[in-house]
């Protein structure tokens, strides 16, 4: 009887390792490509930031229409985040991504065949839909993961937002390279020039559709089924949700906004290449996005209350240097002037300092959401997304709007230096009313355990 027991013991715990191990590699393979979607979304999804570029030299576009057109996709795809989330609670990650992922390739491949700004506009529009994936992608991995790991694992899927380089590094040479007369590909003619980088991501588009779909668990998790909706949405009249989403907007909005304007106003500010210029982008996009796993694991660690101090620190610094215009001072009748002028080297320096603030940061941000709201990740992450996707929207035109008041370029980073301020001012006077009312126990404490 003893060796019997003995044996069904083993045997049961035997079947829990396996069951273990199988569930882990079920959310690694999730996490994974889900991740690999959300790159690819991403970088559709801002695509125009360098198309723009030799789109505005062919059809002779103002300034407005510029900005117009590189944020018309952040807008769309910052609207609908909340109800993605949502959805995604109920009906479950696998069968939203895939079903975004061919959605998006139409319009995608439209427009390579657009010829007039109009037409461009409408499939820009429809395009924005990519940024959605964000949403989606960080419901389905947090139905997934356990809370001492999602910070970790939602820091990973949040690092696709490097896909807003892909575009800057192989959009140039594709460009340069393909004919713009075209190429005839399997007795197809196909456009060149800039068009045929979104035919290219269309195709992809669709080839990642089937790898979600073949590659994830058909019997997905779907924590929102049973919940009445207005249940679901009942935290976001929470005042927190509405900090954490300005908080958003500046790692995250701001993130988008410089991606699409970066390649710009190196251009106009520093006179370089659209080469050049697509890879000193690449060096704001790259800490901005493949640092995000570190925000995660050091809100694991640290929790995201310090980590955001420390973000707002050097990005309020970093934006300090680079809002301040070219000029120059006389100290003294004999000591000669002062000049004061960031070069491109400085310049990208600091603009690095902010990407690796705003990497670090996007973390930090979703790593409050399932602290605060365990139950309710979908809506509260999709309403922090689409407000921080909004900053993205605006945040161009303002801009626009600063530096043609001024004529003062380095007015960008102004208004970014505002936003900045305002939201590290918000942290800190939450982490002072927090010590007030529990002092002296917590007072030199900056994370507090959520009720």
């Amino acid at each position: 009887m003893t060796m019997v027991a003995e044996t069904r013991t083993s045997e049961k715990a035997a079947g829990m390792e396996a069951t273990a191990a199988s569930s882990a590699g079920t959310r690694g393979r999730i996490l994974t490509i889900s991740t690999m979607g959300f790159t690819l979304l991403f970088a559709v999804w801002l695509m125009f930031g360098i198309l723009a570029l030799p789109i505005r030299d062919e059809l002779k576009l103002s300034e407005t229409q510029f900005s117009w057109l590189t944020a018309i996709a952040i807008l769309n795809g910052a609207v609908w985040r909340l109800a993605f989330g949502v959805w995604t609670d109920r009906v479950g990650g696998r069968r939203l991504m895939v079903g975004l992922l061919l959605g998006v390739a139409v319009p995608t491949f439209l427009v390579a065949f657009a010829q007039g700004y109009v037409a461009l506009i409408a499939c820009a529009f429809l395009i924005g839909m990519a940024g959605n994936g964000f949403s989606i992608g960080i419901a389905w991995n947090s139905a997934w993961f356990s809370k001492k790991t999602q910070g970790f694992a939602l820091g990973v899927f949040g690092a696709g937002n490097v896909g807003a380089s892909v575009t800057k590094l192989i959009g140039p040479t594709l460009i340069a390279l393909v004919p713009v007369a075209g190429v005839s590909v399997l007795g197809l003619h196909l456009p060149g020039g800039w068009r045929m980088i979104p035919i290219m991501y269309g195709v992809l588009l669709v080839i990642m559709a089937a790898v979600t779909y073949f590659g994830t668990p058909a019997m997905d998790r779907t924590p929102g089924v049973g919940r009445p909706l207005k249940e679901r949405l009942a935290p976001l009249s929470n005042m927190r949700v509405w900090r954490f989403s300005l908080y958003y907007v500046v790692v995250f909005g701001a993130y988008v906004a410089l991606s699409v304007w970066l390649p710009k106003y190196y251009k106009d500010v520093y006179h370089v290449t659209l080469s050049q210029a697509a890879l000193l982008t690449a060096l704001f996009i790259f800490p901005a996005s493949l640092l995000r796993p570190v925000g995660g694991w050091l809100s694991d660690k640290l929790g995201a209350r310090r980590v955001m101090y420390g973000v707002f620190f050097v990005m309020t610094l970093a934006a300090f240097f680079l809002a301040l215009p070219a000029f120059q001072v006389t100290l003294d009748a004999g000591g000669g002037p002062v000049h004061y002028q960031l070069g491109v080297g400085m310049f990208t320096v600091l603009v690095f300092m902010l990407g690796a603030g705003m990497g670090v940061g996007k973390a930090a941000v979703y790593k409050y959401i399932p602290e605060y709201f365990p139950k309710d990740i979908g809506a509260v992450g999709g309403l922090v997304g689409a407000l921080g996707a909004l900053g993205g929207f605006f945040l161009p035109p303002l801009f626009a709007y600063a530096e043609g008041m001024t004529h003062v370029p380095q007015m960008t980073f102004a208004v970014l230096l505002a936003v900045t301020l305002a939201s590290f001012a918000w942290l800190h006077v939450t982490v002072q009313s927090i010590v007030r009312a529990a002092a002296p126990q917590v007072q030199h404490q900056f994370e507090v355990k959520a009720a």
